[in-house]
């Protein structure tokens, strides 16, 4: 089987071996997503291009709502595999699966009834509205594949398989990349085909997990008879789940209330607003990714009644995620320019300039979140999902209230000045309470 036991062995090679393929498939979502808002742009028009960025937010919502979900069940599995309980890592795969497809469910058909209400609610120009809302309902139809694909990635992380699910996310992003050149840009068609793309392309990536798990990974296959949903593990999901659903879903939504600080500056302002946050991207996933790596060992090796070993692979996590912003902070201060122009063409010179100056601050205060997100690993590991939530919603609060004092009179570049003071003020809280939170656990032991 293609699993990894994290609690014996030397600690950074699992952290490297693990968090790497997580970075480079992440890297080629981010990829096809960003390219998405490039086909979007040269081929349909700016118009589009601010369509897909105003909808992003409430995508994001969504997307890291499901994801918290299963990331807490991620945590939960990760334990029972560290402890070699078997039979209690498959039942609680059995209760996230069909939890989540009640849940998907209702969050397909409410999204798409509520579309256009959201995009009014954050001052989408009524010129865009249309297409806006046309896009977001085709993208919430696709919820339940979302569900799925992010549901077995999870299961296959909590055993330490970190490549499986990334190679059909791969695949079903360069998919959807080819089927957006062929309808988009060679046949014309309009944004409503690149949401389409979009959702059949999270179909494919559900269907090969399922099929993956069933013909290499015993240890996750479920039975028609083993099919149930354990009271006490749901509750002990949703306590997890529901919390970091919360905490994933904390930056989004402060997304969508930045996005409303940006929507009054214009056109302009919003295409510049999504092109650099495609790029941002680039910086945060994969710490995020690093995240991951962390929360994992950190899990199985509670699990395993290991916490000297918890605290070795922590910092171990930590030197890969400043190793990590060194290469992009460089990257993006000397890419700047022809990354923004994959987004618009020469004849916009005002969206190039904006995002250019975004960027040449932003780059440095990428150091910021690669720590946080460490940390925030750290307690997605040993369980404290109250503090992970805690965190972000200092971060994300401080930010919104900042973004609206500062782009008044700092445009665009206000956002990223408020990004810094989140994340500073973030650290300030996590930190000191790491210590305290690692003495009780050695205490344990």
């Amino acid at each position: 089987m293609a699993v990894r036991h994290m609690t014996e062995g030397s600690v950074f090679p699992h952290l490297l071996s693990y968090s790497v393929p997580l970075i480079l498939g992440n890297l080629l979502q981010l990829t096809y997503n960003a390219a998405d808002s490039v086909i979007a742009g040269r081929f349909i028009g700016k118009d589009a291009l601010a369509a897909v960025g105003t909808s992003s937010p409430v995508m994001n919502i969504l997307i890291l709502g499901i994801s918290g979900i299963c990331i807490g069940a991620s945590v939960i599995m990760s334990e029972f595999f560290g402890a070699g309980e078997e039979a209690l890592l498959k039942k609680e795969l059995s209760t996230t699966l069909l939890f989540g497809l009640f849940f998907s469910l209702v969050l397909a058909g409410a999204g798409a009834l509520l579309a256009e209400p959201l995009l009014l609610a954050l001052s989408v120009p009524e010129d865009i509205l249309g297409i806006s809302a046309v896009y977001l309902r085709i993208i919430f139809f696709g919820t339940p594949f979302t569900y799925f694909y992010n549901a077995y990635s999870s299961a296959l992380k909590s055993i330490g398989d970190s490549t499986a699910a990334l190679k059909f996310l791969a695949f079903s992003s360069v998919l959807n990349l080819g089927l957006d050149v062929v309808f988009i840009g060679f046949l014309g068609f309009g944004i409503a085909c690149s949401a389409m793309t979009t959702v059949f392309a999270e179909a494919v990536s559900a269907f090969l997990c399922i099929w993956y798990v069933r013909r290499k990974i015993p240890l996750l296959c479920l039975t028609p008879r083993s099919l149930c949903i354990d009271r006490g593990l749901l509750a002990k999901t949703l306590r997890y789940g529901g919390i970091t659903a919360l905490q994933q879903s904390c930056q989004p939504v402060g997304k969508l209330l930045i996005q409303g600080a940006v929507n009054p500056l214009g056109v302009d302002a919003i295409a510049a607003f999504n092109a650099v946050s495609r790029i941002d991207d680039f910086a945060f996933t994969p710490e995020q990714s690093i995240a991951s790596g962390i929360t994992t060992f950190v899990a199985q090796n509670r699990g395993a009644g290991k916490p000297r070993r918890i605290g070795r692979g922590f910092l171990c996590g930590l030197a890969l995620e400043a190793g990590y912003w060194l290469f992009i902070c460089t990257a993006v201060l000397l890419l700047r320019y022809p990354a923004m122009m994959l987004f618009v063409s020469e004849s916009e010179p005002e969206i190039i300039e904006l995002g250019c100056r975004y960027l040449e601050t932003m780059a440095f205060f990428y150091l910021l979140p690669a720590f946080t997100n460490g940390f925030q690993g750290f307690y997605r590991g040993i369980g404290k999902m109250g503090v992970t939530l805690a965190g972000t919603f200092i971060q994300t609060s401080l930010r919104v209230v900042f973004v609206y004092l500062l782009t008044p009179s700092m445009g665009l570049l206000g956002t990223a000045w408020a990004c810094a003071v989140g994340w500073i003020v973030m650290l300030l809280y996590e930190v000191p309470l790491f210590f305290r939170v690692s003495a009780r656990e050695r205490g344990k032991a």
